[in-house]
């Protein structure tokens, strides 16, 4: 497979398993506010903290209100990992692969492209439509991925097109982690009380994990058992070990080595991930530390993907439509 193309799905897959994870990001504090509203500060920064772009934040909005972070994620066409902005490169790199996408693919990618856009030249007034508005982002994620299992050949692109969806939902899944270590990080105190525990329940809830989570672990919600089964599950498929998992099954499907194998650079970056995850315990996440932990996973999770563009990509000259990580 040429590597324009290859890069192409990889980034189109991205793009739309990003622009549905910045959809949870706002959604931890929507349900925040919907659980505990007369006891919880509306903490909007720790959403801005955990992208990484901050800087870039702050000189364009100055003060983190809810309005202004909720516009910034979503619409803002000058951030490039706003809802809005990875639609369209989504939709742009579908556009330069219409010839091995299926027609239904390019489909729905128009159809979640054009329905955020009329949104945010409309305008959302109200806190239920903007639930409903990101309700309605989620979904139109899961329904290409379905689409696209339906419809496309489960050939190499397909298999490009699991990595990057897959890697991009881990990182999402450690970065929304990270969120309650800034909510957090203002109030220690609050650790262990009735407070702590409906914030981890707002965190689940974002994550699509809550019911999952209470039918697996039928007792209280603590940060043990959500950061084991967020982190360390092989069953859940939007923990971080799951999607390891299955990025690298789909990794050697493409490069035709055994498991267990690594030939070059991006399978021994992702073995090694794949491997310390394997071993890793509940104990040793807490003993490093929640949130330096995550970080430490983001930094390798990057690592994987500028290995896959040195390995798959680098070929051609790369497209414009690929972007850094969040």
């Amino acid at each position: 497979m040429l590597s324009r193309v290859a890069d192409s799905i990889y980034w189109l897959n991205r793009y739309v398993e990003r622009a549905e994870n910045i959809a949870r990001f706002i959604d931890v504090n929507f349900n925040l506010l919907l659980d505990c509203p007369t006891v919880i500060q509306e903490q909007w920064e720790p959403l801005v903290v955990t992208t990484g772009d901050q800087a870039l934040f702050y000189n364009q909005y100055g003060q983190a209100t809810g309005e202004n972070v909720v516009h910034f994620l979503t619409f803002d066409r000058t951030y490039p990992s706003s809802i809005l902005s990875c639609l369209f490169a989504a939709r742009e790199n579908a556009r330069s692969v219409r010839e091995v996408i299926s027609s239904e693919m390019w489909e729905q990618v128009n159809s979640i492209y054009f329905m955020v856009q009329e949104s945010a030249q409309g305008g959302i007034q109200s806190m239920a439509k903007l639930r409903e508005f990101f309700d309605s982002v989620k979904m139109a994620s899961h329904l290409f991925a379905g689409v696209m299992d339906a419809t496309m050949s489960h050939n190499e692109g397909w298999y490009f097109g699991q990595i990057g969806r897959l890697l991009e939902r881990a990182d999402k899944t450690a970065r929304i982690l990270d969120v309650k270590y800034f909510i957090l990080l203002p109030c220690p105190q609050d650790v262990g009380t009735p407070l702590d525990e409906v914030q981890w329940m707002a965190l689940l809830k974002s994550a699509s994990a809550y019911e999952m989570y209470r039918k697996r672990r039928d007792h209280r919600i603590t940060i043990s058992g959500v950061v084991e089964f967020l982190v360390l599950d092989s069953e859940f498929p939007r923990s971080i070990r799951y999607c390891l998992l299955r990025i690298e099954k789909a990794l050697h499907q493409i490069t035709g080595t055994p498991l267990g194998t690594w030939r070059n650079p991006v399978e021994r970056a992702l073995g090694r991930l794949r491997s310390d995850l394997e071993y890793l315990t509940l104990e040793d996440i807490i003993q490093t530390g929640l949130h330096e932990f995550l970080d430490r996973l983001q930094l390798q999770l990057n690592e994987v993907d500028h290995q896959m563009f040195d390995v798959f990509f680098r070929l051609d000259l790369p497209t414009p439509h690929s972007l850094s990580l969040l």
